[in-house]
């Protein structure tokens, strides 16, 4: 199996989603927020005031390389918005674009206070964030997902990307 990278805007469900395919391929599972903040010790909150948003991408890009295959990692939000960190996914994994709709990961959100840019921005701010990066996720990916769905139906989804892939190898999870 490819190292799988799951991207898309905050709150489509990376993390939950990752989990239950790492789950079915029997694959390391690793949140890449959940790792910075360990690796940094300080939250993502504390990054961003403490460094700022471009240093917390820098330590994005420097983290998403350090990964081992056969691994399933749930990028940040703006992982895949640098160029040379979605090219590295790209040629080192597969780039799987989980596309739910604003509403959607507006609801799941909101209340976060782990989430620096949800905190700074109106709704309407958030949504034209989302309508920017949208078509970044979509040029960076290597499959787009309906993630408007069903859990079960969206990991069932990656699966059969990842199976097609692995019987050209003639590995199957």
């Amino acid at each position: 199996m490819r190292t799988v990278y799951l991207c898309g805007f905050m709150g489509c469900g990376k993390s939950h989603i990752g989990r239950m395919v790492a789950k079915a391929c029997g694959a390391a599972f690793v949140d890449l927020d959940r790792y910075i903040v360990e690796q940094e010790g300080l939250t993502i909150p504390q990054i961003f005031e403490k460094y700022g948003e471009p240093y917390f991408r820098e330590l994005e890009a420097k983290y998403i390389r350090s990964f081992e295959k056969d691994a399933v990692v749930a990028t940040g939000g703006g992982a895949m918005l640098r160029d040379e960190t979605a090219r590295f996914a790209r040629e080192n994994g597969t780039v799987y674009f989980l596309n739910s709709s604003f509403d959607t990961c507006y609801e799941r959100i909101k209340d976060d206070p782990n989430r620096p840019l949800v905190r700074s921005n109106t709704k309407e701010q958030l949504k034209e964030l989302y309508d920017t990066r949208f078509p970044i996720y979509r040029k960076n990916c290597t499959y787009e997902i309906n993630a408007n769905t069903e859990d079960k139906y969206i990991t069932s989804e990656i699966m059969k990307f990842i199976n097609m892939q692995n019987k050209q190898t003639e590995k199957i999870c």
